[in-house]
């Protein structure tokens, strides 16, 4: 059986977004949701928080072995749509960050701005993965 890297964007989109996802886990557990707990904030209110920020930190870990698997599909034109509808979901998520956070508060875009760097670098490298060029050379 010959294992062999097809895409090599999707494979180190689908390490960065295991990245993203225990990083994003590790903030949550030692910096943002602690805060909950010592406020006065309603336990129903901290509830929702707590599940909307782990279902990111599972999207994270969701998208991120589906693009290790499908770094190695021999056919890169299937795992295509599946590469379309996780750039469609980030830049929904990335325009949500944005919306709210202007909406709310437009001073505070500027805290946003690792988050959106980061959502934008992972989007490029998706798409580069989807147009199928290899990113470094190989001896084939």
């Amino acid at each position: 059986m010959d294992i062999k890297i097809n895409n090599y964007y999707y494979l180190m989109a689908g390490v960065l977004a295991i990245l993203f996802a225990v990083t994003h886990a590790w903030n949550g557990k030692s910096v943002v949701l602690p805060v909950l707990a010592v406020t006065d904030i309603h336990l129903d209110i901290q509830i929702i928080f707590r599940y909307v920020w782990h279902i990111i930190t599972g999207e994270n870990l969701v998208f991120g072995i589906i693009f290790m698997i499908l770094s190695f599909q021999r056919e890169q034109s299937k795992p295509r749509s599946a590469a379309w509808t996780i750039v469609t979901l980030l830049l929904i998520r990335l325009m949500v960050i944005l919306g709210v956070t202007a909406y709310y508060d437009a001073s505070a875009l500027a805290d946003t701005l690792i988050d959106s760097i980061a959502i934008l670098i992972y989007v490029a490298i998706i798409l580069l993965g989807i147009r199928g060029r290899r990113p470094m050379a190989t001896n084939e």
